[in-house]
């Protein structure tokens, strides 16, 4: 009997854990415990993503159960158990020889990635124990298990993932091209950018599709940390010019980031002058912003021209006046 939902007595059971239910129901001849209801999931997948154990050894206890039949998302009952963090699921659906660990659901998404984007530490070390687990599968947006949790800033997710050998760190996202450097430099999180400086196949200064560097991203967002993280590498070179030829201490003066200032002008090799395509200067946009703290630091530095004017013959005096 169908009800609500299209969902049959088993289906509703083994959501809510019910055992004895369960294991009455699954007692009759008559029961088909593969019935999907309108969101194409079975009674294994509700008590996967439940994370009801007992229930789910019952139903995979049945010759018959299909244990990895794809809802209309696409996934399947290790998929929503990876997903939800449900650990002792994971454990028994992955004891299965008939259970795909990498089946990737509608949004390209596996199991792995799915429980590293939401920090699903542990169930991310049970499943990389498998060695026909891709670590570096991509969803549909180009982003990998790593990409997502470095931006999220799991750092045991992260350390995890680093560790398997075939781990391949650099693969940049299909909208942004940005690398799992580049997500965490941005967001800040100054744990998982050691852990990735840490690794020698990591390209510091990769540019995303706007010519942005790591360092570049996290300069803007006054990201001092980090920024002097990326800064102690001598292979990273500050002046690397974006797509609207700002650098990264432009980005910081124009965002009015006074440490990330200080910490840019301490690189020898940086050049304070370079201007963008429309010809501004880190003095320019900082004087036009009206950062006094931001204005002294440039200006305290030797080689930075005060009187450097922009495309439309604007210095930085005459941006500060028109502030007023």
């Amino acid at each position: 009997m169908l009800i609500k939902f299209k969902r049959t007595p088993l289906s509703w059971a083994a959501y809510h854990g019910r055992y004895g239910v369960v294991k009455l129901l699954l007692g009759r001849e008559d029961v088909n415990p593969n019935i999907t209801d309108r969101d194409g999931r079975t009674p294994l997948s509700w008590a996967a993503g439940e994370g009801h154990d007992e229930v789910v050894k019952l139903l995979l206890g049945r010759e018959d159960v299909n244990p990895d039949i794809t809802d209309r998302s696409g996934r399947t009952p290790l998929s929503w158990a990876a997903y939800r963090g449900r650990y002792g699921v994971v454990g028994l659906l992955l004891g299965r020889k008939d259970v795909n660990p990498d089946m990737p659901d509608t949004s390209g998404r596996t199991p792995l990635l799915l429980a590293a984007m939401m920090g699903r530490d542990t169930v991310v070390e049970l499943l990389l124990e498998r060695k026909d687990v891709n670590p570096n599968m991509v969803d549909n947006c180009g982003e990998t298990p790593l990409t997502r949790a470095a931006r999220h800033g799991y750092d045991r997710v992260v350390k995890l993932l680093l560790e398997r050998e075939d781990i391949t760190p650099d693969i940049q996202d299909n909208y942004f091209y940005r690398t799992s450097l580049a997500g965490a430099s941005e967001s800040g999180h100054v744990g998982i950018v050691k852990l990735l400086l840490g690794c020698q196949n990591v390209n510091p200064n990769m540019t995303d599709k706007d010519g942005r560097t790591p360092l570049s991203l996290a300069a803007a967002r006054g990201k001092d940390e980090v920024v002097q993280l990326l800064l102690g590498r001598r292979d990273v070179s500050p002046d690397i010019l974006d797509k609207g030829g700002r650098t990264a201490l432009l980005w910081a003066a124009a965002g009015r980031h006074r440490g990330v200032v200080q910490l840019l002008l301490g690189r020898e090799d940086l050049n304070p002058n370079i201007a963008d395509n429309i010809g501004r200067t880190p003095l320019s946009w900082a004087a036009a912003n009206g950062k006094d703290e931001v204005v002294r630091l440039l200006l305290g530095h030797e080689d930075v021209n005060p009187d450097m004017p922009d495309n439309g013959g604007r210095t930085p005096l005459l941006w500060a006046a028109r502030l007023g």
